[in-house]
């Protein structure tokens, strides 16, 4: 992938930036592979907002991707590299030998005609090859990682993002996760060699209020500019500050540096937690 701009007719292209797509190779989905997505508009079934800010957008459909890889032992050739509108990174479009296609996250430097397979046994270590964790040498860059065996990939799926294989002692294989934490997962976790394509996503800039509409974002506004019945930051007269011994949110509960991470069972497996921000 790489960034394009352009020629800065208005205020809003100005400063926007463009995806080039110059790695698609394939514009339209296969069609056995794709579901309707039914909007919601962050409401849940009893028409009540339960996430704000969501809303409208382009029409869109979601892409069925294998991330369990429990096609095992079956050669596949890449036949397509596609755009994925529910996801930052790309897709590749297997075709395996027997004739079934599936979807899988694409990684960094996949192209059309390369051969992939997914094996619980230990088979040549190459990008797009799906493997268990004990296999991968200290140091491989991974993605699509599973956090429990046969639960399909959970981690590392998103445009850019890497795992690190540190090590594997015992049980468990020791991974450094994109946020900088170390933590150990079981061994036998699928994972795909390499890290998740379209590693330039994190640059593009919409440049325009418009943008953010057509992903289906609503605008966002800030409780200070808010009444007090509808913010505990509202109210006073011009720019005031929050008035408060710390920030809260719509619904009084502490934000904004506030730990929101519950405890849980596989605490014990985090070995280094992820770098505190300064």
């Amino acid at each position: 992938m790489g960034i394009k701009k352009v020629k800065a007719n208005t205020p809003g292209r100005r400063g926007a930036t463009f995806d080039d797509f110059k790695d698609i190779t394939k514009s339209t989905p296969e069609k056995r592979l794709v579901i309707n997505k039914k909007r919601r508009g962050g409401r849940n079934a009893q028409g009540k907002i339960t996430v704000r800010h969501r809303g409208g957008g382009a029409k869109r459909a979601i892409r069925l991707v294998d991330f369990k890889r429990d096609k095992f032992n079956v050669p596949a050739t890449v036949t397509a590299i596609e755009y994925d509108p529910g996801r930052g990174a790309r897709l590749a479009l297997l075709s395996y030998v027997d004739g079934e296609k599936r979807y899988i996250v694409a990684p960094v430097n996949l192209a059309v005609g390369d051969k992939v397979m997914s094996s619980q046994e230990l088979i040549e270590i190459k990008t797009g090859n799906a493997l268990c964790l004990q296999f991968i040498p200290a140091g491989m860059p991974v993605s699509c990682v599973e956090l429990m065996p046969g639960q399909g990939a959970k981690i590392a799926r998103s445009a850019g993002n890497v795992v690190y294989v540190m090590g594997v002692e015992g049980k468990y294989a020791q991974l450094k996760m994109p946020s900088g934490e170390i933590r150990q997962v079981r061994k036998e976790c699928m994972c795909t060699v390499g890290q998740a394509s379209n590693p330039d996503k994190r640059h593009i800039s919409l440049g325009k209020a418009g943008r953010s509409r057509h992903l289906g974002i609503r605008p966002t506004v800030r409780g200070t500019a808010m009444n007090p019945v509808d913010h505990p930051h509202g109210g006073g007269e011009g720019n005031q500050p929050i008035g408060l011994r710390h920030p809260k949110t719509m619904w009084g509960k502490p934000a904004m540096g506030v730990k929101t991470r519950k405890k849980s069972r596989s605490d014990k497996l985090i070995i280094k937690r992820r770098a505190k921000r300064k």
